[in-house]
């Protein structure tokens, strides 16, 4: 599971098996794990974050947006 980037306890990556899907990011803190879809960033999945979280993460995927895609396309193109 590639890191893309990490930001206090949470860690945001790729699952190695996902390159057939649009692009998106996966974050983990400790027990809990959320996918988001990028372009446009929307939740998809959510074990434990609450909604507050859940805002966190979403700005912090904004933020990082064009880093994600770019780390995306250099993983999932090789």
């Amino acid at each position: 599971m590639p890191k893309v980037f990490q930001k206090g306890a949470y860690r945001f990556f790729f699952v190695s098996s996902d390159g057939d899907e649009p692009y998106h990011i996966h974050v983990r803190e400790g027990k809990r794990i959320a996918k988001f879809w990028v372009s446009p960033v929307r939740l998809q999945k959510n074990i434990g974050f609450t909604p507050n979280q859940l805002r966190q993460i979403e700005k912090l995927i904004k933020e990082h947006k064009e880093q994600i895609k770019e780390a995306w396309d250099e993983y999932f193109s090789s």
